[in-house]
């Protein structure tokens, strides 16, 4: 009961990883300390010029680039041909891709939120039917997604964001029950406040704000640990699951109290 949930790495040196969501934030800073340690990375997002400059530190035969569009349904398959091709068929598939507006319920509008959701959900389905037939043949391979400690609980200006988190929280615990017990692994990645270009929008203090080397690291060692969920900072994340437990009714009134909620 109390072993690892997931089979610890012991090395990263020569295991290939294709991080989706690669060119800034937490997948860039997982991108350096991944290549760091001798991992094979292809690395890939929207922008690669970013991509371009994570790589140049690195020899071709271990950073390989990959510029694709996460929400275009057309392009997954051509990327993992161009990503077994290049470095052969990933031990580990990272979904680092995001996109987040702080927005309260009544300045949602159906289009945006779609985007939102295209990007954070339906693109994590769309990596999951490219790359889990062949990790399910071989019985052999990671999947990780990156969720957000945002879905443990309706947060407000969170009003899609924390919804598109919440589902993929949802999927990563299916995929478990799923996939472990035909020897693959799955991390779930909560983290809460990074230094982001994302989090920039928020006009808030956010509390145990983590710089993205930190956040990195973090996940880094629950991989390496064989953890299932990765949340950090604790100190943070920890008060975030004992209000999670609380009735609604105190939860909402913590919200009213110390959010300043009008």
């Amino acid at each position: 009961m109390f072993n690892a949930m997931n089979k610890p790495i012991s090395s990263w040196r020569g295991l290939r990883v294709w991080l989706i969501g690669a060119s800034s934030g937490i997948g860039a800073a997982l991108a350096q300390q991944l290549l760091a340690l001798g991992a094979i990375v292809t690395l890939s997002a929207r922008r690669e010029p970013a991509l371009r400059q994570l790589a140049a530190a690195h020899g071709q035969e271990q950073a390989h680039v990959l510029a694709f569009d996460a929400i275009e349904p057309a392009a997954w398959p051509q990327a993992y041909q161009s990503v077994c091709q290049n470095m052969g068929e990933p031990d580990l598939v990272l979904f680092c891709a995001a996109d987040y507006c702080p927005e309260r319920v009544w300045e949602v509008s159906a289009a945006r939120a779609g985007q939102t959701l295209d990007i954070n959900l339906l693109s994590a389905y769309r990596a999951i039917e490219t790359i889990l037939p062949a990790m399910l043949a071989r019985g052999h391979g990671g999947i990780g997604l990156i969720a957000s400690v945002a879905g443990y609980m309706g947060l407000p200006n969170a009003s899609v964001y924390g919804p598109s988190k919440a589902a993929l929280i949802n999927l990563a615990e299916i995929l478990y029950s799923d996939l472990h017990p035909k020897g693959l692994s799955v991390y779930l990645i909560n983290p809460g406040f990074v230094q982001t270009s994302l989090t920039a929008k928020n006009d808030f203090t956010m509390p145990a704000l983590q710089t993205p080397e930190q956040a990195a690291a973090a996940i880094m060692r629950g991989m390496a640990a064989g953890d299932f969920e990765i949340h950090f900072p604790r100190r943070f994340t920890q008060t975030m699951k004992l209000i999670q437990l609380l009735p609604y009714r105190w939860r909402f009134a913590l919200f009213e109290r110390y959010l300043k909620l009008s």
